[in-house]
């Protein structure tokens, strides 16, 4: 395994509702990836279809076997691909879910397992949450996905590091809300602080990948970037422009932190574990 890896992330502006346009601008991104020799490229949730779907849900979810879903799945076979779209399952429940494929098979699927409904958000009302937190294993290591709302919830990444990932890729379509001043919102800053803390405590890299454009007046500002296990930001990709960006880690990073500051080796899982069963149990 190397312990080199090139990460691309895909700051893009899906078009809402509008599948054909989105799958050839991931084909796009896919291929000037593959010439910048990245590992993996990263797509923003719901890169596929755009955010505010509401009752377009209905049209745009794709089953896992659709010939779109696996146009892109062949596409992962010169780099591993995550990405997001509405997936309806054969039960026709839907979900915000995100894909790992690699060498032209799908790794991982993980479903979206907070559903923001509150305030400006209302995804509860069209899809359903899933019910899985569970890493996986690629060729760089072991590794967990979030989406967006997931991160908000200090369970999700907790339960990735305790089951043995030392990579969390985040997908997001997080508006700019809050704003303090004309280069800054609210939701950037904290989004920078809660992944700066989530490396350190857990000893992880973390790819932060969020769309960018408008929709319905809304804005997605962008920012991604990879966080490092000491909480340093390796790469950034800049604030709401459409952007290709490489960024280069090094997995004995992880190594090195987790030595000088053994947090997770030191997290007692069975006090955890025992305080929420009596919990459970009131």
């Amino acid at each position: 395994m190397s312990h080199v890896q090139t990460i691309a992330l895909a700051q893009i502006a899906p078009k809402l509702g509008d599948v054909a346009a989105n799958l050839a601008c991931h084909r796009q991104y896919i291929a000037e990836a593959v010439a910048k020799q990245a590992d993996v490229i990263v797509f923003p949730e719901l890169g596929l279809t755009g955010y505010q779907l509401q009752d377009l849900t209905f049209n745009v979810a794709r089953t896992l076997q659709h010939d779109d879903i696996v146009a892109l799945v062949n596409a992962s076979r010169e780099i591993d691909v995550i990405f997001s779209f509405i997936e309806e399952s054969d039960e026709h429940f839907f979900y915000v879910t995100g894909v790992y494929a690699a060498k032209g098979e799908i790794v991982h699927v993980h479903r979206k397992v907070y559903l923001p409904t509150y305030g400006m958000f209302d995804e509860n009302r069209y899809v359903t949450s899933g019910s899985q937190v569970q890493p996986f294993r690629t060729e760089h290591g072991t590794a967990g996905m979030l989406i967006c709302e997931d991160a908000w919830h200090v369970s999700v990444p907790y339960l990735h590091a305790m089951q043995g990932a030392t990579m969390l890729y985040v997908p997001a379509s997080s508006p700019g809300r809050n704003v303090m001043d004309e280069h800054d919102f609210g939701s950037h800053t904290f989004w920078r602080q809660l992944l700066q803390m989530y490396a350190q405590l857990f000893g992880t890299h973390i790819v932060f990948v969020n769309r960018v454009g408008y929709e319905d007046g809304v804005h997605f500002y962008g920012s991604s970037g990879v966080v490092g296990p000491e909480g340093r930001w390796l790469g950034e990709a800049g604030t709401s422009r459409e952007a290709l960006v490489t960024v280069t880690i090094d997995h004995r990073d992880v190594r090195r932190a987790r030595y000088i500051t053994p947090l997770v080796r030191d997290e007692r899982l069975e006090l955890t574990l025992n305080h929420l069963a009596k919990i459970q149990r009131k």
